[in-house]
């Protein structure tokens, strides 16, 4: 105590305890990788204070807009599973890799979009590229929606997903094996053939277009 020039094991009962100064809590990786114009906002609060969190858009985002990559931990084992999240894995030097975010600063604010119910909410649609995931707009989104993912086509197959995923409330969101088969796809009119997304079936429309 420098009060009373005593070295003491704890507390001076003279002069009483210390006035204890907290560092500034410094934002997770995550959230500082978040883009101004997006926002998270707590959806729920679970047991032991766990937070479940959306992501929203502050304005409008337009159709056709990339994030990413994804950034994540390579690894062959999956060690943080939230059943609201996406499942992703990347193809890199000839292995198969889970992108694993067990913490906010082993990864960036991809990690906190949820997963789509159904064709209605998603407005992102993941996919690889160049050993790299990325997260499309696959339509304009309002502000004060919350971005929503699911896999594209190709990517589902490589993740042995379904290209459409509908969940109920009820349900626990299963991992990409054992996921539901595909339920009301987008049907093209001038051919029948059928896509996962909106943005899929337009693209294949164009070549219809180009075709006549």
């Amino acid at each position: 105590c420098e009060d009373c020039g005593k070295s003491l094991i704890g507390e001076c009962k003279l002069h009483g305890p210390l006035i204890r100064a907290k560092d500034r809590v410094i934002p997770s990786r995550a959230r500082l990788t978040l883009p101004h114009y997006l926002t998270l906002r707590v959806l729920e609060l679970r047991a032991g204070n766990q937070q479940i969190l959306g992501v929203f858009a502050k304005k409008v985002i337009q159709k056709r807009t990339q994030f990413g990559p994804y950034v994540g931990q390579l690894s062959t084992k999956l060690t943080c599973y939230d059943e609201s999240r996406l499942v992703l894995q990347v193809l890199k030097d000839g292995g198969k890799y889970f992108l694993d975010t067990p913490n906010e600063d082993c990864g960036n604010w991809m990690m906190f979009v949820r997963l789509a119910r159904n064709q209605e909410e998603q407005t992102l649609v993941a996919y690889q590229h160049c050993g790299e995931v990325y997260f499309t707009t696959v339509k304009s989104i309002e502000p004060h929606t919350e971005l929503k993912v699911w896999y594209a086509a190709d990517y589902a197959k490589f993740m042995e997903a379904s290209a459409v995923f509908i969940k109920e409330e009820s349900d626990v969101c299963p991992l990409p094996s054992v996921a539901k088969e595909p339920v009301d796809p987008w049907i093209c009119s001038s051919c029948g053939s059928t896509f996962g997304t909106f943005a899929l079936l337009e693209s294949h429309q164009c070549i219809h277009k180009d075709r006549v």
